[in-house]
This record gives C-alpha cells, sequence and structure tokens, in this order.
C-alpha cells in the first residue's frame, strides 16, 4: 500500500477468465488494497469461455455460462469498462488510454489481453461464411451463417475443433472436420484413441479428413467450397476455422513490453517493467504458452499472491489433463502423449467393449495417461503422475486400480486428500472433503460454489458427487433433499403434503395460519405449496394468484423489456392455413418484433405490450400453449406412418391424442413429450420428460430425459403394443410424478433421485395402482380450463381489466 495511505491502482487489460480469476483471489486475500479498473473489449461480463460449444448447441445461453455479472463488480467496487478496448500503455506516466480517450492511471497492471484464433494462409479467407470459433459474439455468427446452410467444414481436428464441429451438427447440418494431422487431437491421442474417436463421430453424423491442407476457400464472395492442396475439393457453405490460437500481444509488444512468442513472464508472472504483469493466454513462461484452463488458473493465484503482499508462490508448469465434452464420449488424456526413447508402454485394448487404456512411462513413473471409453481411474492415475510416484511394484495392475490385488477399496477413496480433482481450478480432493464437513455441504451445487470445483469445464462434476456418497454414505441420497422447502420454515415437503392431507387444509393462507409460517412467505415455498394443494385437492383448492410466479400469473412469458411472449397451442406441431393466418394478423396488428418458431414445434410471438394480452387471447382464438408454465407444454412429434417411408407407427395421431389429453395439467416442473414413429427419433424423444419410440411391434417408453444444462438420456420405461395401454402407463408416470416430486424438480432430477425401480413398480407392475394413479389424473384434468379463453369471457362479461397483479407479494 502507498505511504500516503490511499489505495493503489490496479487496472487489468482483459475481462476473460485469467484476468478475474486473479482480482477474484486479490479481493480474498486483501479487499481493500487496491481500486481496481477493468477493460474488456467484449460487451459482455465475465464468462466461461470453456462451455461455448454449449452457447453453439443451445443447451446453454450467455446467462447459465457467467461466472461474474455485471452486479458483483459493482458489489465489488470495480470499474469496468465493456466493449472498451485499450489502445495504448504510456508506461513512463504509468496511464492506460483506451478507444474512448479516457486516461486510467495505474500503479500495478495486468495484460490478460488472452489469444486469437489463429488464421492460415489460406486465398478467399475473407469470404462471407468463413468464421472463428472463439468467443460469444462467433457463436452468434456460426449461428446466423447456419440459417439456410447445409453443408459445414470445420479447419481443424483439436479440442476446439471438435467440440464446434458437435455444435454444428446440432444445428441440423452436415459437418466434416478437416485436418492437417494423421490423427485427431494429436497433441492429446494416439493413433489407436484417434480411430476410435474418429468412428464415434463418424458415428454422430460427422465426417473426417485426414492430411488434408485447404489452400482456398471457393466461392464468389460467400462461400461454396475448399480446395485442398492435393487437388480435391469439398463443397461447403461455413467454413470454422479451429486450427489454434496466438497470443494476444500487439497491444504490449507496441508499448515496449518485451515479447517473443508471448509477453515474456518470470516465475511471479511478472513482465520487464516492474509494474506490469502478464497472464493467462497471452503470456510465455520458460519457452511455454497456454491455452487450457488450469494452468490459467494457477498463475493467477500466484500472481495475485505477489499482488497482495504475501510473494511466496512460483508458477511452475504442471501438466495438466484434457477431456472432450461431447456428450456419449468418454476421453481423458494427461501429460505427455508419445513414444520416444526410453519411454515404456503398458496397453489395453477392448474394441468391442470401445476401452483403450495407456500409460506411456519412463524410468518407472508415469509420463502419460491416455483412456478412452472407460475414464473413472482418471484422477487416481493423474496423482501418480504430478507426484512422479515409482509404480515398479504396481506394473500389473496399475491400470486397473487396487482391485486387481483383491483391496475393495473405491476409486475415489483410493486418492489420497492432495489429489486434484478440479483440475481448471486446483481443487484437492482434501479442500472439497474439508468443506463438506466443516460447512455441512451436501450437494454439487453446494461443493462449486464453495469451492469453484466442477465450476468450469464441469469434467470433474461425477468426481464431486462420488465423493459427496463417500462421506456421506448411506444418508447420501436422503440428504441431497433439502431439509426444508424454504428458508421460510423449518417443514419439509412431506411435512406439508402430510399436514394438508391430514387437517384438509385448503389455501395457502390455512397451510401457514396451521404450520405458523415465521413470514408471508417467499418465491419458493408460496408457489411450492400452492401446487400442492392442487395436486392433493384439484376440484376444491382455493388457487391463491400471489402465489404464483409472474408468468403464470400473466399466463405468458414476461421478456428482459417488460413485454410478453405468448405461445399457441398448436397440437403435435400441426397448424392449418387458417391459425397462421390469424398468427400473422396478430402479429402484424399488434406490431410483434419477432415471430419465431420453437423448438417444440410452435410459434411464439414476441415483445406483446401486458394491456395487450387480453386481446391478443382473443383475436387468436387458440388455447394456451403454457409455455410459461410448471405444465405440460409440448407433445413434439414426427410424422409418422402417415408419410415418412421410414415410419413405422402412427406418431402424429398418437402425439396429437396425447397433447389433448395431458393438455392444461400443472406439474412439479415443466414436462416436453416427444413422439417419434421410428427409432430415428427425429422429435428427440432420449431428451424428453417423455419419449415414444414406434418400433414394429408396439412402442417403447422412455422417462427422465432432459436437453438442458445438464443433458441426460432418457431411461426406458417399458415396451407396449397397444397405444391405449401406451396412453395408462403415461398416464399413471405423469400422476406419480405430480404426487411425489418435490416442486420444481424435473423428471430427469426425480428419477436419478429415487431410482428407476421406484418409478416402475407402481406406473408399470401393479396395475391396480396404475388404474388408481390414472383416476386421480382424470379428477386433476376434469377441473382444468383454458386460461386465455377464461380471462378473455371474463372481461367481456365483467367489462373489467382482465389482467390484475397482486401487491402483497410480487415474484418474478
Amino acid at each position: 500500500m502507498n505511504l500516503s495511505g490511499k489505495r493503489e491502482r490496479l487496472v487489468v487489460i482483459g475481462n476473460g477468465m485469467a484476468g478475474v480469476a486473479c482480482v477474484e483471489e486479490i479481493l480474498k486475500l486483501d479487499p481493500k488494497r487496491y481500486d481496481i479498473a477493468v477493460f474488456g473489449k467484449e460487451k459482455h461480463p465475465n464468462y466461461n469461455r470453456v462451455l461455448l460449444s454449449y452457447i453453439l448447441t443451445g443447451e446453454m445461453t450467455l446467462e447459465d455460462i457467467t461466472l461474474n455479472d455485471f452486479n458483483w463488480y459493482k458489489e465489488k467496487g470495480i470499474s469496468l469498462y465493456t466493449g472498451c478496448r485499450v489502445t495504448e500503455i504510456r508506461r513512463g506516466k504509468r496511464v492506460v488510454v483506451s478507444q474512448d480517450g479516457r486516461e486510467t492511471p495505474y500503479d500495478k497492471l495486468i495484460l490478460a489481453t488472452g489469444s486469437r484464433p489463429f488464421i492460415p494462409p489460406v486465398t478467399g479467407i475473407e469470404k462471407e461464411g468463413v468464421v472463428s470459433f472463439r468467443d460469444i459474439d462467433d457463436c452468434k455468427r456460426i449461428k446466423d451463417a447456419s440459417d439456410g446452410s447445409k453443408r459445414a467444414v470445420v479447419m481443424g481436428g483439436g479440442l476446439l475443433g471438435l467440440e464446434a464441429a458437435r455444435g454444428l451438427l446440432s444445428l441440423d447440418m452436415e459437418v466434416t472436420v478437416v485436418h492437417l494431422m494423421d490423427r485427431l487431437m494429436e497433441r492429446q491421442l494416439d493413433s489407436n484413441a484417434s480411430n476410435l474417436l474418429r468412428e464415434d463421430l463418424e458415428g454422430y453424423g460427422i465426417n473426417v479428413l485426414f492430411e488434408k491442407e485447404t489452400v482456398e476457400i471457393l466461392g464468389n464472395g460467400k462461400v461454396e467450397g475448399i480446395r485442398f492442396k492435393d487437388g480435391g475439393s469439398l463443397d461447403a457453405d461455413i467454413v470454422v476455422m479451429a486450427v489454434g490460437i496466438m497470443p494476444n500481444m500487439e497491444l504490449p509488444r507496441s508499448s515496449g513490453v518485451y515479447c517473443e512468442k508471448g509477453v515474456l513472464v518470470s516465475d511471479t508472472m511478472q513482465t520487464y517493467d516492474p509494474s506490469i504483469y502478464a497472464v493467462g493466454e497471452c503470456v510465455q513462461h520458460r519457452g511455454k504458452t497456454f491455452g487450457l484452463v488450469a494452468p490459467l488458473f494457477e498463475q493467477a493465484k500466484v500472481l495475485a499472491n505477489h499482488l497482495a503482499g504475501d510473494g511466496r508462490l512460483v508458477f511452475v508448469n504442471k501438466p495438466v489433463s484434457t477431456k472432450l465434452k461431447i456428450p456419449g464420449i468418454d476421453l481423458y488424456s494427461a501429460g505427455t502423449i508419445s513414444e520416444n526413447n526410453g519411454t515404456e508402454t503398458r496397453e489395453y485394448i477392448d474394441r468391442g467393449g470401445r476401452v483403450y487404456k495407456k500409460l506411456f512411462l519412463r524410468e518407472d513413473k508415469i509420463d502419460g495417461i491416455l483412456l478412452y471409453g472407460d475414464t473413472v481411474d482418471g484422477p487416481r492415475l493423474f496423482q501418480h503422475l504430478i507426484e512422479g510416484q515409482d509404480i515398479s511394484q504396481k506394473r500389473q495392475y496399475i491400470l486397473f486400480g487396487e482391485g486387481m490385488v483383491g483391496k475393495s477399496t473405491t476409486s475415489i477413496d483410493a486418492l489420497p486428500d492432495n489429489a486434484i480433482i478440479c483440475g481448471c481450478n486446483g481443487v484437492t480432493k482434501g479442500m472439497i472433503v474439508e468443506a463438506i464437513e466443516k460447512k455441512g455441504l451436501f450437494t454439487r451445487e453446494d461443493v462449486k460454489k464453495e469451492t469453484k470445483a466442477s465450476s468450469s469445464c464441469g469434467g470433474c462434476g461425477i468426481l464431486v458427487d462420488q465423493i459427496l456418497e463417500s462421506i456421506l454414505g448411506s444418508s447420501f441420497q436422503s440428504r441431497l433433499e433439502p431439509a426444508s422447502i424454504c428458508e421460510c420454515t423449518k417443514y419439509t415437503r412431506d411435512d406439508v403434503i402430510k399436514n394438508i392431507r391430514e387437517k384438509r387444509l385448503k389455501s395457502v393462507r390455512e397451510i401457514m395460519e396451521t404450520l405458523g409460517w415465521e413470514t408471508v412467505g417467499c418465491e419458493e415455498c408460496r408457489p411450492a405449496m400452492n401446487y400442492y394443494l392442487s395436486m392433493i385437492w384439484p376440484k376444491d383448492y382455493e388457487d391463491d394468484p400471489t402465489s404464483r410466479l409472474v408468468n403464470e400469473r400473466l399466463h405468458a412469458n414476461i421478456q428482459k423489456d417488460g413485454t410478453f411472449s405468448v405461445v399457441p397451442r398448436m397440437y403435435g406441431g400441426v397448424s392449418s392455413p387458417e391459425e397462421l393466418r390469424r398468427i400473422a394478423d396478430v402479429a402484424a396488428k399488434y406490431n410483434a418484433p419477432l415471430v419465431k418458431l420453437t423448438g417444440g414445434q410452435r410459434i411464439d410471438i414476441l415483445g406483446i405490450n401486458k394491456e395487450d394480452l387480453p386481446d391478443v387471447w382473443r383475436d387468436l382464438d387458440m388455447h394456451s400453449g403454457y409455455a410459461y408454465g410448471k405444465a405440460v407444454r409440448t407433445v413434439k412429434t414426427c410424422v409418422g406412418s402417415q408419410f415418412c417411408r421410414y415410419g413405422t407407427q402412427d406418431s402424429l395421431d398418437l402425439g396429437i391424442s396425447m397433447e389433448k389429453r395431458f393438455e392444461g395439467l400443472w406439474t412439479p416442473a415443466k414436462i416436453k413429450i416427444g413422439v417419434n414413429g421410428c427409432p430415428r427419433s427425429c422429435a428427440e424423444s432420449a431428451i424428453k420428460d417423455v419419449g415414444i419410440i414406434g418400433i414394429v411391434c408396439g412402442w417403447e417408453i422412455y422417462v427422465g430425459g432432459c436437453g438442458g444444462t445438464n443433458i441426460r438420456v432418457a431411461d426406458l420405461l417399458t415396451t407396449v403394443e397397444s397405444t391405449e395401454d401406451l396412453m395408462e402407463i403415461i398416464s399413471a408416470f405423469l400422476q406419480y410424478y405430480r404426487e411425489e416430486a418435490h416442486y420444481g424438480e424435473r423428471t430427469s432430477k426425480w428419477i436419478q433421485r429415487i431410482g428407476l425401480d421406484a418409478v416402475k413398480r407402481p406406473v408399470v407392475e401393479d396395475t391396480d395402482e396404475r388404474k388408481a394413479l390414472c383416476n386421480r389424473l382424470d379428477d386433476a384434468l376434469s377441473v382444468v380450463t383454458d386460461p386465455w379463453k377464461e380471462r378473455t369471457a371474463t372481461a367481456v362479461r365483467d367489462n373489467s381489466p382482465v389482467i390484475s397483479v397482486s401487491k402483497d407479494i410480487n415474484m418474478h
């Protein structure tokens, strides 16, 4: 700190993961030492670049991957300048100049300028349709370019290129990966693992070409294809460049900061200018540059340690592990994957089971690890690698763990406390264990918030769960459930339901009065109580509008500008010219800025003002699609045997019948259903809450799928021959879920919690219980009315406003 007692001025150029991680560490060590200013060339807050492929696939949004939102900077007293590039560093005056002419003085300066995509010298690289894959804006450009395009080429078969290919495949494009080398991910894989990966990728529909050098992008102004050095060519509408990265060092170099391959730094991340430091992908340390997350976070910790005045840490470039983020492909690689003089290998391959394991040994120590298909032993082997342990006495069973010599210790229990669980953030097993035991943690989300483990790439999430289960033992399952439904009360979900039934409570007010609620309730407990009442007493409970979230109160989805989106129901995704004309007329009449097709085969009219909602519903004269509620939303269908030459069953009529039966049914969380006429599964049954697949002799019923941020493939519940049996089993399943799940709990989480067998017994095996569940579902459905028609009819009858929002509780 300055002798004057004033805070020192710290300026960070770069608002990415490395720079902000350093700021976070400084704030932990000495929160009052610096006045901090952060400049970012992107307009967004700090986000997790590792998860960009999920943005491309639509599984996540920017909000989902944001690490620190704008409020965080404000709460920490950090001056943040987004969309503002620094153009000059005046080292003599210790001032940085930004593109808006602002001059910001500093006492200490951190360069965290990151990297940019390497663009090879290919003729025609400037053509429309050539895009890189490096940030949020690139994702938007790729999605925009994919609109109306059929064929995509990804140049580069490394981690980034393969994840980009997976994203493009999800956009319904024909995808080809073009790689200069003779194997995929050549830094992490050998030829055997590369061949397995190639086969699996081609099984997904991604083509792979090896040893192809692109020399020209073809097309007249817009991409039409690429030409190879060997004379061959390939048609393409989009070309995604993912061949590598280069450190961004132009700004420091132009300011006189010494650079070679990157900004040269010492073991304490200091440049040749003692007031300037560098961290992340822009640096060069002992001849190495960096592209993976784990070393960047380690650099941030070292630099923060010095800037906070401790000064005892030094950066050591350690081995890192790599995982590929493509669902269904388990790949783990760490250390040096090459056979040089003095290298030995231990290898196991099961081509039929698609399992491959290989260790690279040097002087009886692990030098590299390669696992494909079965990666559970990765952390255990990685610990041997980073500690340099002599494994000469374990050579016979090292690939398969202690179980090979008769020890029953599980893989996670065998790991020492200093074993790295989260390589991205440097979190050890001991740190997680201590947090669980001392802070009373019982979910992965708790561990993530407390330690940051699983918060970056998410690859260590299963290991975190294993540690939780190891510590909590037999109580792990029950402790996954919160002790109470919220902080307003000590009562659990089961307590509330038991009292509702036994004391015949019919309103939220009665529950709160009877159980002695200490507050007026919150947005967690009030909607939950209202739902439990409707589930138990569907015909005579007292619905409480103040206990519904705003979307359910107004029967439309509120948008960030305060307007609403309206999604009318289109049974099975089927419409008519008359309906489409009404939708178009409504959109034009009320100046809707956007009309969009949804993933559930519906049409979304966005930008409707609240006061116009009743008139919009009346003009549409269609049923509500319940896109705003915890309810059965859409039944997505393929055209099935009526039209498709591959169809084996009539999925279209079944989907429409199913949607009409379950329309308006309130559930603990949203329900999405997919019905397919054949196993090709065009309606994506594998990731739906309920998925139906037509087979030659009947139907397969799948449950518990999820296509959101936590992807889960649905479980096969049963197979039936008739549509009557199918409808009965689905009805029983939905009612059992309504009665047993926690409010807000998706079917995927519910089935993971209670197990599939617990669902099969009452829904499939016990026919008497199944019929009882169906009868209770019929009771619930018997009182369902369409809210749009009810609201418009009430308005006409009473000549009163349709929309009324209670003021005593405001849940957004």
